[in-house]
């Protein structure tokens, strides 16, 4: 049988040309886009839609943050395990059709409870769309790529902010922002298609010749497996607090811009877009380019790397929240931006190197459940609860000193990055 499995996996590796695998990783970066693309468009639009529904920055970091994410990483652990044992191509079209149907539906909208179902909706769509995709990359890639493929699929992140932090302030500009989750959303239902159809199945293991012994390991024993490496625990808790500082970021620096200096939705949308997109994909991509140059030398700079740049971009983050003037915030924005987003394609990769073939989706499921139940459901509800709290004393500069007091968590996530680093060697040569 393990020979079997060999020749099947040899002859599949010709049909995979250099450009087929280009083409499927280029098809799986405008699909993460997308993911974005309807995840944040919520924050351009808070401000427009606070004032229509009337609604608290509690309930609006509860929008942004617990309700999309409890579903979304919740589900993406069973829907792993899916991925582990069935075609992964297929969970993706299928979750791209949920998605972007519920951000359409997000536009019909009439008060608050309308717009959490609607966004509980949008959690479970894409709660289908990284696990599969992440192990598709694995086994399209090899280990010395892995990171750079990563890294180039999470390019979708500050893409998809870009466009619809852009596409969203202008729309609610012109049009409203019922009009906006229109818009945005239904593109995606044409996007799943083109997956369904033209994207192919890689064998399991195919990038580094390994044989798929067919055997499934349950959810709990690929938890127990990774808690029980030293790196993997830091790595996933660094990560997660460096979510919860990026994301916390990410949902209420437009809102911060409108109250703290006057901007609109279309100005703050522009310029968010394009220093949260540019600036935020060079970060992704040069962290994985480093991660795979030094980490290739020693082991460990494989996530040392995350820790200098966390550091190194803290007192740039206290000149955003304490500059008078918009242009002087912005300008302080991009290195933050940048460094903060090193972490992503490194996490992820040494996450799949820690495992075996049939753990690839649920592993990368474990790790986004504790990103995101940490990152993205506390980090804005967290921004939004101290806000509040903040009213009182500071008034509508209240959000510039939340977001200000939770910048410096992104020392604490460096210090997780520098102890896996030192566990990783060991860990990785475990598996």
């Amino acid at each position: 049988m393990a020979e079997s499995n060999q020749q099947a996996v040899g002859a599949d590796v010709s049909v995979f040309s250099a450009g087929a695998r280009q083409y499927a990783l280029s098809v799986l970066v405008v699909v993460y886009t997308f993911n974005f693309i309807d995840r944040q468009i919520l924050s351009i639009l808070l401000e427009p839609i606070k004032q229509d529904l009337g609604l608290s920055d509690t309930q609006l970091g509860l929008l942004t943050g617990f309700a999309f994410a409890l579903f979304y990483a919740t589900l993406g652990i069973p829907i792993a395990r899916l991925a582990d044992k069935s075609n992964r191509r297929n969970l993706i079209a299928l979750a791209l059709t949920i998605w972007s149907g519920m951000t359409a539906l997000s536009g019909l909208a009439q008060n608050f409870w309308h717009l959490l179902l609607a966004r509980i909706g949008v959690g479970v769509g894409e709660a289908g769309c990284s696990p599969p995709a992440h192990s598709m990359i694995a086994d399209y890639f090899p280990a010395e790529k892995r990171a750079t493929a990563l890294g180039i699929y999470s390019l979708g992140i500050p893409v998809g902010i870009l466009f619809g932090f852009i596409a969203g302030g202008w729309l609610n500009e012109f049009f409203g922002w019922r009009v906006a989750f229109f818009v945005v959303g239904v593109p995606g239902l044409l996007l799943a298609l083109l997956v369904r159809f033209s994207l192919r199945e890689p064998p399991r293991g195919m990038a580094e010749g390994r044989v798929d012994e067919g055997v499934q390991p349950t959810i709990k024993e690929t938890f127990n497996f990774l808690w029980a490496k030293k790196a993997f625990r830091h790595l996933a808790f660094g990560g997660a607090l460096t979510a919860f500082v990026g994301y916390g970021v990410v949902t209420w620096m437009p809102s911060f811009l409108i109250r703290s200096h006057g901007m609109d939705t279309g100005d703050a949308g522009t310029y968010l877009g394009l220093i949260l997109g540019i600036p935020g994909g060079i970060g992704i991509a040069l962290g994985g380019w480093c991660a795979d140059r030094y980490g290739a030398r020693d082991t460990r700079w494989y996530l040392w790397i995350v820790s200098v740049a966390l550091l190194a971009g803290v007192p740039f983050s206290v000149g955003i929240y304490l500059s008078e003037t918009a242009w002087m915030s912005l300008l302080f924005l991009m290195l933050p931006v940048a460094l903060g987003n090193f972490y992503q394609a490194t996490t992820f990769s040494q996450t799949q190197g820690l495992v075996s073939l049939r753990m690839r989706a649920v592993a990368a499921a474990v790790l986004l459940f504790i990103l995101n139940i940490i990152g993205l459901g506390a980090g804005p509800q967290a921004v939004g609860i101290v806000s509040d709290l903040l009213s009182d004393s500071y008034g509508q500069e209240s959000l510039r000193y939340s977001l200000l007091i939770f910048s410096f968590v992104n020392v604490w996530a460096a210090y997780h990055y520098y102890v896996a680093g030192k566990y990783l060697k060991q860990d990785l040569e475990q598996e």
